[in-house]
């Protein structure tokens, strides 16, 4: 059963990757936040999706040959076809960017499908194109080479590992322009509270600061004139 109702994940589209992780620290998780995987463009809103997960491993040259893709239950191909509408499609390609993840035939396809965005560490062929696409695609750095050459899709919709993060299917990925973290998902509706409330404050700090105020009893708010000061404003601007 679905962990992220439209709610949640409106909420999370207005929610940062660090107000996030900081959420999750004070839960004690500190790995979370998927290294070396940035957004190929800007973006206006957040990336939202539960993650379906494919894995790869070191390439066996024998078992990995370019005829595989003629195969249509090659993990690669059946992971693009069976990714859900509304999911984010994570990739362990070991942290390695020498060879493709995917390109943006497959991209596309996994945009045209419905697909949230996608996410690797290592990187993809074909960047500038995958780049002009609507979805959102996370990934190291360019890369021609097709995955073939070094990486053999393995595995679809297990627990891997992207960036150093933990990922398992059904956790709540969200990228933005910082990068891309995973929220596990019996934590998603508890994180996204509060990060909401987290983020109000901070648009008050933010506001604060910039009319000349220290930060000094603001943030973290040990004075008690902060407390009223946030509350007020709280008022006047609806949240």
């Amino acid at each position: 059963m679905s962990v992220l109702t439209p709610a949640l994940r409106e909420q999370l589209q207005s929610i940062s990757t660090a107000t996030l992780a900081t959420a999750l620290y004070k839960r004690g998780l500190r790995q979370q936040f998927i290294q070396r995987a940035a957004p190929l463009r800007r973006l206006e809103r957040s990336m939202v999706g539960e993650a379906f997960t494919l894995r790869y491993i070191p390439a066996r040259e024998d078992l990995n040959p370019i005829e595989v893709f003629r195969d249509p239950n090659h993990a690669q191909r059946k992971a693009v076809e069976t990714c859900p509408a509304g999911a984010v499609l994570v990739i362990d390609s070991r942290g390695d960017a020498r060879a493709a993840s995917a390109g943006a035939i497959l991209a596309t396809r996994l945009q045209e499908r419905g697909v949230a965005g996608i996410v690797t560490d290592g990187g993809f062929r074909d960047a500038d194109e995958i780049s002009q696409l609507r979805m959102p695609a996370f990934h190291q750095r360019p890369s021609a080479p097709t995955n073939l050459t070094l990486h053999q899709a393995i595995d679809i919709n297990v627990p891997i590992g992207c960036g150093d993060a933990p990922v398992f299917p059904g956790d709540v990925v969200v990228g933005d322009n910082d990068g891309a973290i995973v929220i596990p998902a019996h934590l998603v509706a508890e994180i996204t509270a509060e990060a909401v409330e987290m983020t109000a404050f901070e648009d008050f700090v933010i506001e604060s600061v910039r009319e000349g105020k220290t930060i000094i009893g603001l943030y973290p708010a040990t004075a008690e004139q902060t407390k009223v000061d946030f509350a007020a404003w709280r008022k006047v601007k609806g949240r």
